[in-house]
């Protein structure tokens, strides 16, 4: 976890998903890794996780910098299950 200059908290990490979707009437095997962004209270709960906990998500998709096309999933709600 690091510090922003005004003081708010920031925790990068990683996701790994993995879920069984329908595409064209059939299921298939989904997985992919993806970056991921939380700031201040959501940021120190992160810090404090085990890594491997299972949780629940939710927030937006933005590109990692203004000139990067890489994206990375802004956290705004965190959830274990």
């Amino acid at each position: 976890m690091r510090y922003t200059p005004a003081g708010v908290a920031v925790a990068e990490f990683k996701i790994d998903h993995a879920s069984r979707q329908i595409e064209a009437g059939q299921e298939r095997q989904v997985g992919c890794e993806l970056s991921a962004v939380a700031l201040a209270q959501l940021a120190e709960r992160v810090g404090g996780m085990v890594p491997g906990i299972r949780v629940r998500l939710t927030g937006f998709l933005a590109r990692k910098s203004r000139m990067s096309l890489q994206l990375v999933l802004h956290v705004n709600n965190l959830e274990p299950i």
